[in-house]
């Protein structure tokens, strides 16, 4: 008997993609994690290695699927900038990684990938990561006026002050958040066990006084007529 022929690496397309991206200039290394083709690329190069992945035929990756951060606050480069692409063409994915600190920008990526405007403005304001050549550099999820971002981990959780309309002043007013809990009341009675009205008789005991009043119908004291 013949041997048994192996089953093909899985993991085979991914590492060939990982390699070929590893010689684009200006990445920094590839690896694969959880069977995901990740590139970390050095901040400068980050348009020109972008171009790369778009334009050549062996990545064709025409879209960005999401930006994101991730701040580890014990780096001297404490944030993580994720780019997710997608090669619709080519059915593959890979992410980019570059790093920054407060105050490096990281080039934006909105000509190559017009809709990165959305991803990187989130980015910003969330955790702060700026993006050097973004026209359209505004917060997009918190308030207007709202001071620092909400996303990273050094956040104060108290003190800030939150934005409601008071029916009472009809005006919008700004107070410190308070995080309260209303009283409720919970009642634990079975509804087979000792129910003497159901939901919806207020209305029909309603609609029979109206009538009684009405002189619809014969008040209950009355005797019958006959």
């Amino acid at each position: 008997m013949g041997e048994t022929a192996q089953a093909p690496d899985v993991l085979a397309p991914m590492k060939a993609l990982a390699d070929a991206i590893a010689t684009v200039p200006g990445v920094l290394g590839t690896r694969l994690e959880r069977d995901e083709v990740v590139a970390d690329v050095q901040r400068d190069a980050l348009v020109q290695v972008m171009l790369t992945l778009r334009d050549d035929p062996r990545f064709a990756f025409e879209q960005v699927m999401d930006i994101c951060g991730v701040d580890w606050p014990e780096r001297p480069e404490r944030f993580d900038v994720v780019y997710n692409l997608l090669s619709v063409s080519l059915n593959q994915r890979a992410r980019v990684i570059v790093t920054t600190d407060e105050n490096a920008p990281v080039p934006s990526v909105h000509l190559i990938w017009p809709a990165a405007t959305w991803w990187e403005r989130e980015a910003w304001d969330l955790f702060g990561v700026s993006f050097s050549d973004q026209p359209d550099m505004r917060r997009i999820l918190t308030d207007y006026g709202f001071e620092g971002h909400p996303m990273r981990k050094d956040f104060p959780l108290t003190g800030y002050v939150e934005v409601r309309y008071d029916e009472d002043r009809k005006a919008v007013v700004y107070e410190p958040v308070k995080l309260t809990q209303d009283w409720r009341s919970f009642d634990f009675m079975s509804p087979w066990e000792g129910m003497t009205t159901l939901p919806g008789d207020e209305k029909v005991h309603a609609g029979r006084l109206a009538d009684i009043k009405a002189n619809k119908l014969p008040t209950p004291t009355d005797p019958p007529k006959s």
